[in-house]
């Protein structure tokens, strides 16, 4: 599985934000229209807590989609660390249009900078060792890929963006197949070519996973001693990743056994937007 970068998604950006606008907007700003139509204002947004940026292609369409007089200039770019009280970026063009597109404009970049501020804290705990760190299908629904690329500009990497791009084999899927090679085999001859991933809960069906070729094994919820015995065992012929019941107090332990990813749903679903405030001046 690859990052999503910006280049992939153009049109998920534009329908992102045409989708929230309707919500917000619906049949018009009655607010806006007590400013008269030819007033231009310009406005700052500053963050007032430290963060890392994201979704600064979201601000631009909401702006561009509402009036392409508006100018965004900005200051920062997407995965850079700002601290508190930073500017990040200064707007000008109809007063109506930069009111109406505040709160929209706003809620992407708070949301997906939530996402990056913390995927950055949690690949800082494990810098140095090697281990990439994963989300999860654990996003809000309809920001799937914002919330994912938000994942990227903190220092975090993709899981599989839905249920079509990689086959991740659990416990039930196992047990309608009747087996993980059963499983496995059936995966090969549906979907050629795309990631197959088991999740084992013990040694003994890691070892099934291998026999199987599996091409990444997800250790669910197993001992550090037993994560450190499967690294042994495997000896590279697949990928391990470690699955359930880490915390931050134990990522870097986990980290270290040797593993070579790490898969967090916190990452997308404890989400806690960054403070952001808009100042407009004529």
């Amino acid at each position: 599985m690859t990052n999503l970068t910006l280049a992939d998604l153009g049109a998920e950006v534009e329908s992102n934000v045409r989708r929230a606008l309707a919500e917000d907007i619906g049949t018009g700003d009655i607010t806006a229209l007590l400013i008269p139509e030819e007033r231009l204002a310009h406005a700052s947004v500053i963050t007032r807590e430290a963060a890392v940026i994201s979704g600064t292609a979201w601000v631009d369409a909401v702006f561009r989609q509402l009036d392409p007089r508006v100018a965004v200039h900005w200051q920062v770019v997407d995965g850079q660390r700002v601290a508190a009280n930073s500017v990040l970026f200064h707007l000008e063009g109809p007063a109506r249009t930069l009111l109406s597109g505040e709160r929209t404009a706003l809620n992407f970049l708070q949301t997906l900078s939530g996402v990056a501020t913390r995927c950055r804290y949690y690949a800082d705990l494990v810098e140095g060792t090697g281990v990439r760190l994963l989300d999860t299908r654990k996003t809000v629904p309809g920001l799937r890929m914002a919330l994912k690329y938000a994942v990227t500009c903190g220092g975090c990497h993709n899981h599989r963006i839905g249920l079509y791009d990689a086959f991740l084999i659990k416990e039930n899927h196992i047990a309608a197949c009747g087996g993980i090679s059963p499983a496995v085999e059936a995966a090969r001859r549906i979907a050629p070519g795309k990631p197959v991933e088991v999740e084992v809960e013990d040694l003994d069906e890691l070892q099934q996973a291998l026999q199987a070729g599996a091409d990444i094994v997800m250790l669910d919820e197993l001992s550090l001693e037993d994560m450190r015995r499967a690294v042994e065992l495997t000896a590279g012929r697949a990928k391990l990743e470690a699955s359930g019941g880490i915390s931050d107090d134990t990522l870097r332990t986990v980290a270290e056994t040797g593993v070579d990813y790490i898969s967090i749903g916190a990452l997308t679903k404890h989400v806690q937007a960054i403070d952001l405030s808009m100042r407009l001046r004529q």
